[in-house]
């Protein structure tokens, strides 16, 4: 009599799917996508770069730059985001390591220092990416909008951040919300950096103590 349901030696044994694998691999040419799409944006500029160029760059297909990451204008936001992050992915502002650290500070005083640090550490990789940018959304208007979506929301970060400030009582008491932010937001500019870092050499240790100081003694009430 023959076993109903079981045919022997009819059943193969499959192999586990080995999805971590291929989302390390992903991860992988995701990265040298970008970090080819970074060089050619930064040497040649973001008009000059071909999607070509950057798959060529990366060691891949340009049809898996598309798949990876997307067009060129989906690649500058991701080096962007990247770069504001300093990870390999984008991470919204509130949930940033340094913001945590701001909201558990101790006083006015060491939030403005951990954001001072902070924008030490940014700026080295935000500049150069921020520069294609700028001269990307003069002609290209995905990219005008990315810059003015990037503006937009530096100032709202900005004003939260002088709520936060007042919040510990130590501002002074002539100055708005609004010019705190106006003040921060200013100062923390990549055009400030490349003026002082840039141009006239100062070190990033200089710039972050430079940062601080003037973050203190503008916003601060005399203790």
């Amino acid at each position: 009599m023959g076993r109903v349901g079981h045919v022997s030696g009819d059943v193969k044994t499959r192999r586990p799917y080995r999805a971590p694998r291929r989302a390390e691999g992903a991860a992988r040419t995701r990265a040298a996508v970008l970090a080819s799409a970074r060089e050619l944006f930064v040497a040649k500029g973001y008009r000059r770069t071909t999607v070509a160029d950057v798959a060529d760059g990366a060691g891949v297909a340009v049809d898996t730059v598309y798949a990876t990451v997307g067009r060129k204008p989906v690649i500058l936001r991701e080096l962007v985001e990247t770069a504001l992050s300093g990870t390999d992915e984008a991470v919204p502002g509130p949930e940033r390591d340094y913001v945590t650290r701001m909201r558990a500070a101790d006083g006015a005083a060491q939030m403005l220092a951990i954001y001072a640090a902070a924008i030490g550490a940014i700026h080295p990789r935000l500049g150069p990416v921020f520069l294609a940018l700028r001269d990307a959304a003069v002609q290209d208007p995905a990219c005008a909008t990315l810059w003015a979506e990037i503006a937009q929301r530096r100032a709202a970060n900005m004003r939260h951040l002088a709520a936060e400030l007042r919040a510990t009582g130590e501002l002074r008491p002539d100055l708005d919300d609004d010019t705190v932010a106006d003040i921060v937001w200013s100062t923390n500019a990549v055009e400030y950096w490349l003026l002082l870092v840039g141009e006239r050499g100062w070190s990033t240790e200089r710039f972050v103590a430079h940062l601080t100081d003037m973050w203190t003694r503008t916003l601060l009430a005399p203790r």
